[in-house]
């Protein structure tokens, strides 16, 4: 493996955003969520309104809770929201505990209190709710609202796996490809990740694509290096965009496409992924005018999708791209 070509894994610990809606849906199928999810109401921010009565049904007040905060249309109630998903998590429901952990992690209607989260996220993953397991073991790996330990996160990180809970999936990869609290294991890894990425989850497509490119724990497969980038390139995740683009740029797994690379490394760029700057310039050199603007128009049509934030970790590289 060239020296120039090394990995990096971005870490990706706690259920996203768009993932909380996803879990959303799963745990109330009839619900439809929306991208609007995260709209904050100033009015109402860090009011902690106590629990409605017990009583009523637990589903129908967690459903109402997600309609008031997931209405696209209107801007999210957190004060209503708060006291509904209290009384049904008073009736045990674990999906509206898992819901108020991730509104006091990240201060949704109410003041950030990890504390508060980590004690909602473990009620509901004993509960055997996926996505507080999961956020329950970042919760660990981090220490936020108890002691930091890594032995516990891989625990939680297992059971949300085992749930079939993508993000869990994801980081249980992280973990034996980076050897935290087990023994490194890269056929584990890939195996995880291409778990989590047959569930359309993009930093796994875009890690299992480098996991072929490298060889790590699947055999070297440039065709297949390419797929996975590229899928999780039109999902908007910015350094998967920069490796869909290297691999066109010079043939790998796929045909090689100037004006295919140059698109992909414009998308990058307007996803905050500066790597590519440099093959920006160069393959429009080599760009005639009609395929420049036969570009420009690729890239207006995507602009009309939202691009992914570009990701950072902690440990290695995400492109593929010699001396960027």
């Amino acid at each position: 493996m060239a020296a120039t070509l090394a990995l990096r894994l971005p870490v990706v610990r706690f259920l996203s955003c768009s993932l909380f809606v996803a879990f959303c849906l799963f745990a109330v199928r009839s619900y439809a969520a929306s991208s609007n999810a995260n709209a904050q109401r100033t009015d109402i921010a860090n009011i902690d309104l106590p629990a409605m009565p017990a009583g009523g049904d637990a589903i129908v007040q967690y459903k109402r809770a997600c309609g008031l905060l997931f209405d696209g249309h209107a801007v999210p109630d957190y004060g209503s929201a708060l006291r509904l998903l209290r009384s049904s998590a008073s009736l045990h429901f674990a999906p509206a505990e898992f819901l108020l952990g991730y509104l006091y992690e990240h201060g949704r209607g109410v003041a950030v209190d990890y504390g508060k989260a980590a004690e909602y996220y473990r009620v509901a993953a004993q509960g055997g709710d996926a996505g507080a397991e999961n956020n329950l073991g970042g919760m660990y790996e981090y220490g936020r609202g108890m002691a930091k330990d890594v032995n516990a996160a891989f625990k939680w990180f297992s059971a949300a796996a085992q749930h079939g809970n993508a993000m869990g999936q994801y980081n249980l990869g992280t973990f034996y490809q980076l050897g935290y609290a087990t023994p490194v294991d890269l056929e584990r890894a890939a195996q995880w990740f291409r778990t989590a990425a047959d569930q359309g989850l993009a930093v796994a497509q875009a890690n299992l694509a480098i996991c072929y490119f490298k060889g790590r724990g699947e055999p070297v497969d440039y065709a297949l290096a390419a797929h996975w980038s590229q899928l999780a390139a039109e999902q908007g995740l910015p350094h998967a965009a920069m490796n869909y683009a290297y691999l066109c740029e010079h043939g790998m797994g796929v045909a090689r496409d100037e004006l295919a690379a140059y698109v992909w490394y414009s998308r990058a760029l307007a996803g905050g992924d500066k790597s590519g700057a440099g093959h920006v310039k160069a393959l429009a050199r080599h760009l005639s005018k009609a395929q420049k603007e036969q570009a420009e128009s690729q890239l207006a049509a995507m602009a009309r999708k939202p691009v992914g934030a570009g990701m950072t970790a902690a440990e290695g590289d995400v492109t593929l791209l010699e001396n960027p």
